[in-house]
């Protein structure tokens, strides 16, 4: 996941939405932070792991885009062919791209690599109180990272965060880096043409 890409594409349109919404001078993050943790609400509604009352458990699976192989006689799918829809992957780029707002109005961005050893240690582990306890943690790190007063604490927060709501995307729902940094550009580019549009 090329994350500096992702940075350079994110701050484009933050700066997009500012100068065309007329925010200069605004202090926006209180409402990132807002939008984040609704995002990540509708993410977990997407996902169903935590419903527990219900018979379905389990996120809508994914729409393919389908293409003919090359002797014309199947059709097939592989990953750069894309999604028509994947509802679950699509809210949690969502929440990516708050992630990232938040990182850059911090000054964090350089903090944000998590490396392929935690990965794996979760992988191995898995996590501590299921899908919802790392969920749950993660939401805690985020609201800490806004709410503490030192700003290396908040820092440090802020990464675990991020550090576990990756953990929930690659290993609790199997995405792969290159799944997500292709849906966030996608998506990126649907937030660019609302802003055309009028949204």
């Amino acid at each position: 996941m090329n994350l500096e890409k992702m940075f350079k594409m994110q701050a484009e349109l933050d700066n997009r939405i500012i100068k065309e919404k007329g925010l200069e001078g605004q202090d926006l993050l209180p409402n990132t932070y807002v939008a984040l943790i609704t995002e990540l609400g509708e993410f977990a509604n997407e996902g169903r792991w935590f419903k527990h009352w219900s018979n379905n458990q389990e996120p809508k699976q994914p729409e393919y885009n389908w293409k003919p192989n090359e002797d014309g006689s199947n059709l097939e799918w592989h990953p750069e062919y894309g999604y028509k829809s994947y509802p679950l992957l699509e809210e949690y780029v969502d929440c990516i791209h708050f992630f990232l707002s938040i990182a850059i109005k911090k000054g964090w961005q350089e903090d944000m690599h998590v490396s392929e050893g935690v990965i794996e240690e979760f992988k191995k582990e898995g996590f501590y109180g299921g899908l919802s306890g790392a969920f749950v943690e993660m939401q805690w790190h985020l609201l800490n990272s806004r709410m503490l007063k030192n700003e290396v604490d908040k820092n440090l927060h802020f990464q675990l965060a991020w550090g576990l709501f990756l953990v929930i995307g690659i290993v609790g729902f199997g995405f792969t880096p290159e799944q997500i940094e292709k849906a966030y550009m996608d998506k990126n580019a649907v937030n660019h043409k609302r802003q055309q549009e009028g949204y």
